[in-house]
């Protein structure tokens, strides 16, 4: 039984086993330097690469990149660290070379700040959710959905949402009739993207003008996730981001929409146009749209939210394209908040500062019941 006069315990996870592991690492920096200490008793957790769950350093600082070339990462050499055996418990117990093992403490809500496969695509949830213990963001379903970008277009369009053209191909299909996969993917025309099917960051992802780099596009994402989606490039569009934020009754509410320029020798928003702070992006937040457009952005936010089942937050991404039309390109159940990322500085443009932001999260996932919502 919690004592009414205590802290809340934040787990607060990072890490993990996916290509994205230092993104999710510049992330928890910025949330272990923004969460209220005043309120919040915050337990580092990070996820090895190797999958070992460590007693990580709260130090922001440790988390932060410093170039291209010093990216951060969990500390393997930590006490490993795991759920309390006990079906009914939420506690931690911490293992540490030639001592016994000793028990943490009970957990209130567990922040999961994980990027990509085996933590933002429903795995960790499924675990938090056997464990009946609460966590910020998306559930088991709409964490998988959303991560699964041909299964995503499944379901939006199926909500009548405008979504991209594209086609699936696995590593096994490609394998047994490469012929028949480069024919689906001409058929959608040229530019078009070729992308890891569950990755993220946009790692793995290549811009193809014509069939002959078809085969170097997808052996590429092919490193990064054995199933692969090919998409129509929506040329000319503008990249417009908008986000939603439960309030406490659980409304969906939107932010103002902020628009991508990517300038340089970059053809799109890659890697190091995200991450690293030299790159040529220039972000407009705001961004300088009719209202009209606004309008139509914010409602299409928010039913690409419901129509995945998404909670607590998401990012949904756009394209706006020359006619002005607007088709959602992805929706992500965890955004990036590392300091350029736009989901929080979205907000606080909005009127929402990032520790505010983050203390809704928490506060969301307090509220909210374990098991079957």
């Amino acid at each position: 039984m919690n004592s009414p006069s205590r802290k809340r315990r934040v787990a607060v996870v990072f890490g993990g086993r996916s290509s994205e592991h230092a993104v999710s690492c510049i992330t928890a920096g910025s949330v272990l330097a923004a969460i209220d200490r005043e309120q919040y008793e915050v337990v580092p957790i990070g996820i090895a690469t190797d999958g070992r769950w460590v007693l990580e350093s709260g130090d922001p600082e440790r988390l932060r990149i410093r170039g291209r070339d010093q990216l951060p990462s969990v500390d393997g050499d930590r006490a490993t660290i795991a759920l309390a055996p006990e079906a009914s418990s939420t506690g931690l117990v911490v293992t540490e070379p030639a001592q016994p093992p000793r028990t943490l403490g009970d957990v209130d809500v567990v922040f999961p700040l994980l990027h990509g496969p085996w933590g933002e695509d429903g795995t960790i949830q499924g675990m938090l959710e056997m464990a009946g213990v609460r966590y910020v963001g998306a559930g088991v379903l709409a964490s998988a959905v959303s991560m699964d970008k041909a299964h995503m277009k499944v379901a939006l369009a199926a909500a009548g949402l405008p979504v991209l053209p594209s086609v699936t191909v696995t590593a096994a299909e490609w394998q047994r009739d490469a012929a028949g996969c480069r024919a689906r993917a001409a058929g959608l025309g040229y530019p078009q993207f070729v992308k890891p099917a569950r990755g993220g960051s946009s790692l793995g992802i290549s811009k193809v003008h014509d069939a002959a780099e078809l085969d170097q596009a997808v052996e590429e994402a092919f490193r990064y996730d054995p199933k692969v989606l090919v998409e129509t490039a929506a040329v000319d569009a503008r990249e417009i981001e908008c986000g939603v934020l439960q309030a406490l009754d659980g409304t969906p509410e939107t932010s103002v929409p902020a628009e991508i320029r990517i300038s340089g020798d970059h053809e799109f928003y890659d890697f190091a146009a995200k991450y690293l702070p030299e790159e040529h992006t220039e972000l407009d937040v705001p961004a300088d749209l009719p209202d009209d457009v606004v309008t139509r952005l914010r409602e299409l936010s928010v039913r690409a939210f419901e129509a995945v089942g998404c909670e607590g937050l998401a990012r949904v991404d756009f394209f706006l394209l020359p006619g002005g039309d607007l088709v959602v390109n992805e929706i992500n159940t965890m955004p990036g908040f590392t300091p350029t990322s736009m989901y929080p500085r979205m907000w606080a443009a909005s009127g929402v500062d990032y520790p505010a932001l983050v203390d809704r999260l928490i506060r969301l996932a307090l509220a909210r019941d374990t098991g079957l919502r």
